[in-house]
């Protein structure tokens, strides 16, 4: 009989009355209810493109006019026997990046639009441009291309040239 009273007494003790909380939540919901501020206006805030990928890098040393005189030693020269590619037929000007792509585990390729509207799949070692250039870095928003250029003495020169991505 004690077991059996037991769980009545724990029942009555919590049966209290929540009039004084059911009065405090009626007083407040007869308050006027206060306005959010709507959020801010946003401003987009204009983009910026970084276009001199070809210039030097304020980073990097000068050059002084001797070191490529003695740079310009190292007898660089086109190989012209090897078979022309087909971005070969175009300036590097008429040529634009599009993108890369990269199958898993393999070599990152990019993706070059000729002069005609197509759009061709290149990757480190092929050659584009007319002065022999020969791509040296894919990366996902730059190619790197080193041409070999005349120098103007009977000789050939590596110009470094790059194409970024195009919007």
């Amino acid at each position: 009989m004690a077991l059996s009273v037991l769980p009545l007494l724990m029942l009555g003790g919590c049966s209290a009355s929540f009039e004084d909380v059911r009065a405090q939540m009626d007083a407040i919901r007869q308050k006027p209810r206060g306005t959010v501020e709507p959020p801010p206006e946003f401003t987009p805030m204009p983009t910026f493109t970084y276009a001199a990928h070809q210039l030097r890098s304020p980073f990097a040393p000068p050059i002084s006019a001797e070191q490529l005189l003695m740079s310009s030693g190292k007898k660089v020269e086109p190989d012209l026997s090897r078979p022309q590619e087909y971005l070969e037929r175009f300036s590097l000007e008429a040529l634009r990046f599009r993108g890369a792509m990269q199958r898993p585990g393999g070599p990152l390729f990019a993706l070059i639009e000729d002069g005609d509207g197509g759009v061709q799949r290149v990757k480190v070692g092929s050659y584009l441009g007319k002065n022999h250039g020969q791509i040296v870095e894919v990366a996902p928003n730059l190619v790197s291309i080193i041409e070999i250029v005349p120098d103007g003495r009977d000789g050939w020169v590596e110009r470094p040239r790059s194409l970024s991505l195009s919007e």
